[in-house]
C-alpha cells in the first residue's frame, strides 16, 4: 500500500469544474477506532459535482473543499474497535468530499456493504435509491396512474422508468437523441419523447388531457414548468433537480406564483433530496438488489472509459454534454 494518495479539491467557488478543481496530493492516514480505511474503485459522476464547486450544495462549505460524493471501493484497513468489517470486504460510501479520491477514510456505521464493489453497486445505492424512495416514500407511487421521468434516460431516471413500470403505471419518459428512446423503449417506457425532435408540452397537452399522476423531475428550468402545467387533479411533482440550471445558477424568473397552478388541482410539488431519507436506505437497497439478481431491473452504466484522478474533468464535462446513457463512473486503476 502507498504512503500516499491523490485526491480532487476546490481551491475556489464556481461552477466552472475545470477552474475550481485541483489534484492534491496526501499522506495516507491511519484509521480511528471506530473508522475504515478504503482504496476506492469506483466514484460516480453527478449533475451537481459543479453545483458543489460553486458552494451551492451546502451553504456553510469552505476552502478547499474536498470533491466527489459516492464511491465503491474495497477496506484496507479498520480502526481497532471495527468487528463487523473486515480488510476486502467491499462497500459503497455516499459521503461529500469521499468520492473523488483514491482513498478515503470513513466511519465504519457511514458505509454500505456489498457483495462486490462494481459500478452496478455503486448505481444502485445512490442513483437507484434516490428513484424508488422518492417515488414510494414521497410520491405514493400507486398503480394503473400516469408517470413522466425526465432525463429518463440518465444515471437516476433509467431507474425510475421501470419502477413505475414494475409497480403497474403508464410510463413516459423525456430524453435528447433516438438512441436514447430505443433504450427508453427497450426497458418498458410506455411514451418516449425525444425533445430534440417533439415538444414535450405539446405531446403532453394532446397525448395526456387528463394530466400526469406522479412527475419524477430531474431537469428544472423550462421543462419544470412544463411540468408543472401537466399535474393531473392530485398530481404530484418530485422535484429531484435542477441540472438544467446547475452550471450558470439558478435563473430568477417573473411570472405567477406556482400555488396558482397547484391549487385548481390539489397538486404538489416535493422536494427530495436523499440523505433526509437514511431510515429507508436498508429496506430500498435490498428491494433493488433483489429486483435486479431476479433480472426484473436492469442497471445501466455508460460506456465512456474514464480512468484515475486526471480523468475526472473530462468526465463532469462529458455529463453536462448530455452524452450519457445511465450511471457515469470513473475508474481507479489498482
Amino acid at each position: 500500500m502507498a504512503d500516499t494518495y491523490k485526491k480532487l479539491v476546490a481551491t475556489t467557488f464556481t461552477p466552472q469544474f475545470g477552474e475550481a478543481a485541483e489534484i492534491v496530493e496526501e499522506e495516507l492516514p491511519d484509521p480511528a477506532s471506530n473508522e475504515v480505511l478504503i482504496k476506492n474503485k469506483y466514484a460516480a459522476v453527478n449533475a451537481t459535482d459543479v453545483n458543489i464547486t460553486a458552494g451551492r450544495y451546502e451553504p456553510d462549505a469552505e476552502l478547499p473543499l474536498d470533491l466527489g460524493v459516492e464511491a465503491a471501493g474495497i477496506v484496507a484497513d479498520t480502526g481497532e474497535d471495527v468487528s463487523y468489517l473486515d480488510r476486502g470486504d467491499a462497500v459503497i460510501t455516499s459521503t461529500l468530499g469521499g468520492g473523488y479520491r483514491e482513498y478515503n477514510v470513513e466511519r465504519a456505521g457511514n458505509t454500505i456493504q456489498v457483495p462486490t464493489a462494481t459500478p452496478e453497486a455503486l448505481s444502485i445505492v445512490v442513483s437507484g435509491l434516490t428513484a424508488s424512495i422518492a417515488l414510494e416514500e414521497v410520491g405514493e407511487m400507486s398503480q394503473d396512474e400516469t408517470v413522466l421521468v425526465t432525463a429518463a434516460a440518465g444515471g437516476t431516471g433509467h431507474y425510475a422508468v421501470q419502477l413505475a413500470k414494475i409497480a403497474g403505471n403508464h410510463v413516459i419518459g423525456t430524453c435528447s437523441t433516438d438512441e436514447k428512446v430505443e433504450l427508453l423503449s427497450s426497458i418498458g417506457c410506455d411514451r418516449p419523447i425525444n425533445y430534440e425532435t417533439e415538444e414535450v408540452g405539446a405531446v403532453l397537452a394532446t397525448e395526456y388531457e387528463d394530466g400526469i399522476d406522479l412527475i419524477y423531475e430531474g431537469v428544472g428550468g423550462p421543462l419544470f414548468d412544463t411540468c408543472v402545467g401537466a399535474l393531473a387533479q392530485h398530481g404530484r411533482l418530485l422535484s429531484i433537480g435542477y441540472v438544467s440550471e446547475y452550471q450558470e445558477g439558478p435563473e430568477t424568473v417573473s411570472r405567477e406564483r406556482v400555488y396558482t397552478s397547484l391549487i385548481p388541482k390539489s397538486a404538489s410539488i416535493r422536494g427530495v433530496f436523499l440523505p433526509h431519507f437514511r431510515e429507508h436506505f436498508s429496506a430500498h437497497t435490498k428491494k433493488l438488489m433483489r429486483l435486479q439478481q431476479e433480472g426484473t431491473l436492469e442497471v445501466f452504466v455508460d460506456d465512456a472509459q474514464f480512468e484515475g484522478i486526471e480523468s475526472i474533468f473530462d468526465a463532469v464535462e462529458y455529463l453536462h454534454r448530455g452524452n450519457n446513457q445511465g450511471k457515469l463512473v470513473v475508474r481507479f486503476p489498482d
